[in-house]
């Protein structure tokens, strides 16, 4: 976020409301803070141990391979379930996938789940996710030692983090931790786990997907620890020829629910994460890249890819060696756990206050034309799911603004005029308030930034 947006934001929180931002700050605060680097390399270690994560590598054996690592991480999430009375459902999600270029004979994916279900609202979810899968140079070798260090024990240990810290707390919607498999092979296991999340009534608001989250020294001569980049998609790929003809009329071009997620992780990196800034990417992924926040997207769950800024090629995707003075290969000496400590916190304080938050407005409209005012309107909760609702802020921002700037919070109402704010010099959006403070992300009317019902 940029100095005068930053400003902004900071002169949004100040003005008078409602509720109090206190019990909300106060608990984004703690559970940043409780992000331990220690723990993180322990388990980036402990992955990195197990050889080879192949998905096409050995899962007879306890030390070596995909299956010893999924076993790991299961034990992992149950050891975390039992120091919190049982708070979390632990499951593998699977299926078997062959004939594909990557995965030419029948392969079983199995992703390692944890759910920690709200109280108010449990169908609501908030996904956290990390790459339990590692590759060399040859996509199909499935022997050579492929450690994955930083692509992606990192993630996979911030999402085994997240679940030591936010399983402490209680919120009021789900938050599932997931570690998924076959992504280096095509991006199976979040394909298998969307299809479970469908099949299975998960109203999913937010995916985070974590993909190399330790390096801080990059292919372009870069050090950097201070920064971190969040990929978006700009329009949502599930769009009808009817929706897309209504947003070319009204509007929504960056205002996809993946791309106002975007805005409110970097709202929280600048509120709670110190010397964290993101750089927000207006691309659904890398450039001609892919990673496991797509097949989310794909079924129109909102989804990100959150990373470090500055890769290093030499690191990815190759077999340990020494060629010309230089080394390759991902291994453990190439990640930066206090740097990945940071990214996981960001992740943490997003997950904790999306899940804090009220259901996010849905139904949201607008209506303005050749008027002097704009009007919103959505649709409020009601019975448990609506327990810790406040109310309801309103933001705008000119159109050429990568963020938020304007804001006014309306009360428990299901629609509010802005007097004398033309429609046609704006984007508006609907963010819902939490009793305790906490916000959803802002939603932009229409289909074209709907996070759904």
């Amino acid at each position: 976020m940029n100095k005068l947006a930053s400003f902004a934001f900071a002169a949004i929180l100040s003005l008078p409301c409602a509720v109090s931002a206190q019990d909300a700050d106060g608990l984004m605060h703690h559970l940043g803070s409780d992000v331990s680097a220690d723990r993180i390399q322990s388990d980036i270690s402990a992955l990195v141990g197990f050889g080879t994560r192949h998905t096409l590598s050995e899962t007879a054996s306890e030390t070596r391979g995909i299956g010893a690592a999924r076993r790991w991480v299961k034990s992992e999430f149950e050891s975390i379930s039992k120091e919190c009375g049982g708070c979390l459902e632990v499951l593998y999600v699977s299926d078997f996938v062959e004939g594909e270029s990557r995965i030419p004979n029948r392969t079983e994916i199995v992703n390692v789940i944890a759910i920690q279900r709200g109280r108010f609202d449990p169908d609501r979810m908030v996904l956290m996710s990390g790459d339990i899968d590692s590759r060399v140079s040859d996509a199909l070798d499935g022997t050579s030692d492929s450690p994955g260090a930083n692509d992606n024990a990192s993630g996979l240990a911030g999402v085994i983090e997240a679940a030591r810290v936010l399983s402490k707390e209680k919120f009021a919607g789900t938050i599932v931790y997931a570690g998924l498999s076959g992504e280096e092979q095509g991006l199976f296991g979040g394909e298998i786990l969307a299809k479970y999340a469908l099949k299975h009534g998960w109203r999913v608001k937010a995916v985070l997907n974590n993909d190399m989250i330790g390096n801080i020294e990059g292919v372009d001569g870069v050090i950097d620890n201070s920064t971190a980049r969040v990929f978006s998609e700009g329009t949502r790929v599930v769009e009808s020829e009817e929706e897309a003809r209504f947003r070319r009329f009204t509007g929504g071009e960056v205002d996809s629910p993946s791309r106002n997620l975007a805005r409110y992780i970097d709202r929280l990196a600048d509120r709670y994460i110190p010397n964290l800034d993101v750089m927000m990417i207006y691309r659904l992924d890398r450039f001609r890249r892919g990673g496991h926040h797509r097949p989310f997207n794909e079924v129109g769950m909102p989804g990100v890819r959150i990373m470090e800024t500055h890769e290093n090629y030499n690191r990815q995707h190759q077999d340990i060696r020494t060629e010309n003075g230089i080394d390759y290969g991902d291994v453990i000496e190439g990640v930066n756990f206090d740097y990945a400590r940071k990214l996981t916190a960001l992740n943490v304080v997003s997950l904790a206050s999306m899940a804090s938050a009220p259901p996010f407005p849905a139904n949201v409209e607008i209506e303005g034309a050749v008027s002097r005012s704009t009007t919103l309107k959505w649709s409020r909760p009601e019975g448990k799911q609506a327990k810790n609702l406040a109310g309801y802020r309103i933001y705008w921002r000119l159109t050429d603004e990568s963020q938020w700037t304007m804001s006014r919070f309306v009360g428990n109402v299901d629609q509010y005029t802005l007097e004398n704010v033309v429609i046609d010099n704006y984007y508006f959006g609907v963010a819902s308030v939490a009793k305790n403070g906490a916000e959803s992300p802002v939603v932009f009317p229409g289909p074209a930034g709907s996070f759904g019902e």
